[in-house]
């Protein structure tokens, strides 16, 4: 199983930017503790970080094929971009919205994400440990859906 990590623009900042908002945690740092939750469960884990919409877009239709889900974290993108939320879709991968803060208890142009509809779940609001809760979720949903292919490999011999 393969999960990609998606980052979108400013979060190559974290740990130097506004750290009243955002922490002291910086992306890297993040990183290396999913690394750690995915080699603990036997799953590959790959990062992108780009500040430019067409590659995330890019780099989320690249998934087809090569994932087995998406947690992404668009940023600012999140509220604006129909690109990324038409990418996401296309896909059809499970994929967990991820924000560090809480993005419905700040400004108003915040409280709206694009993404959401065609996201399995959103996660804000608990700071860097978002990230761990995006693993844990993105884990038991790769489970379910592998009991549920395994239990229908499991028919289709009694079926014929």
């Amino acid at each position: 199983m393969k999960i990609v990590v998606i980052q979108g623009p400013n979060l190559n900042m974290l740990g130097l930017r506004e750290q009243n908002i955002y922490g002291p945690m910086k992306l890297e740092q993040i990183h290396e503790q999913m690394r750690g939750v995915a080699q603990q469960n036997g799953v590959e884990i790959e990062f992108f970080q780009s500040n430019l919409e067409g590659e995330l877009v890019d780099r989320i239709q690249e998934c087809l094929g090569d994932a087995d889900g998406i947690i992404i974290n668009a940023a600012a993108y999140t509220h604006t971009s129909i690109a990324i939320r038409d990418a996401i879709a296309a896909v059809a991968l499970p994929t967990i919205e991820v924000h560090i803060t809480n993005i419905h208890a700040r400004e108003e142009f915040r409280k709206k994400s694009l993404i959401a509809p065609v996201c399995a779940g959103q996660i804000a609001g608990f700071g860097p440990f978002s990230y761990h809760l995006a693993m844990v979720a993105m884990l038991q949903i790769l489970s379910e859906i592998k009991a549920m292919r395994e239990a229908q490999q499991q028919k289709q011999p009694q079926e014929q």
